[in-house]
């Protein structure tokens, strides 16, 4: 039989990276409305201190701090912030980039770049946050990937390799960290109306495409990952791990 506890994440400390937009954003909005003391990390001070100052001013518990992820002078912040509370017992590694073009068309720099802000960074933040993880009551990893890594779609080759990759990841994780109980999965997301997919959004040729390609026929929102997001980081998915869950409208199961 279910309990509230179950479907609760009071008292429990999160840690959401990319937290001042899109997906990042509506899950720190989330897990505070179940409960969750967050941390928002973000690059820019003056967008993060803006995402949460209503919040803040309602008491809720939210905090910040400013730092880029890609970044081993980033990590080192995000983790001293985090070491106030002593555990994580949530990490959210949603931070992503994307460049879209033809693989030809891409110089070495910006593959090296794609690849280390949205797998690398991922790697190092949750190899380097274990010791608080461990601290944390059950703790849950939930990475961020996409459909690209599942399927070949129109958003760049690096973007879709490294999404791939990050599912290799997740299910590695949550084998080597069973022992320590801590879960680990990943939400696939598909087209989901984000500042990172606004100029797509304002294109008409490509959302009509789009609208062809997805059954729901429109993108989706960043609250439809986040209440993902949340449920694998509650009690009630206690006994789920090392799972790829994809949100994407129905897209990736329409093949013509």
């Amino acid at each position: 039989m279910s309990t509230d506890h179950s479907w609760s994440l009071t008292g429990k400390f999160a840690v959401v990276t990319g937290g001042s937009k899109g997906i990042g954003l509506a899950t720190v909005s989330e897990l505070l409305q179940h409960g969750a003391s967050v941390l928002s990390v973000a690059r820019d001070s003056g967008t993060l201190a803006a995402s949460v100052q209503d919040w803040q001013k309602e008491g809720l518990p939210v905090s910040t701090v400013a730092a880029d992820v890609s970044t081993q002078q980033g990590r080192s912040q995000l983790l001293a912030a985090a070491e106030q509370a002593k555990r994580i017992d949530v990490l959210v590694a949603n931070v992503g980039t994307n460049i879209r073009k033809g693989i030809e068309d891409y110089t070495p720099e910006e593959v090296l770049h794609i690849f280390n802000t949205n797998l690398i960074s991922s790697i190092e933040l949750v190899r380097e946050a274990l010791p608080l993880l461990k601290a944390g009551t059950d703790s849950s990893v939930v990475l961020v990937g996409s459909i690209a890594g599942l399927n070949t779609v129109r958003t760049g080759i690096p973007y879709g390799a490294t999404k791939a990759a990050l599912n290799q990841v997740t299910r590695g994780l949550a084998v080597e960290w069973a022992k320590h109980k801590i879960r680990v999965n990943l939400v696939a997301p598909g087209f989901i109306a984000t500042p990172l997919t606004a100029n797509l959004l304002a294109n008409e040729e490509f959302m009509t495409y789009a609208r062809t390609r997805i059954p729901m026929e429109r993108p989706g929102q960043p609250g439809e990952i986040a209440t993902m997001i949340a449920f694998l980081a509650m009690p009630a998915s206690s006994y789920v791990t090392g799972q790829i869950f994809v949100a994407d409208g129905g897209a990736s199961s329409f093949l013509i």
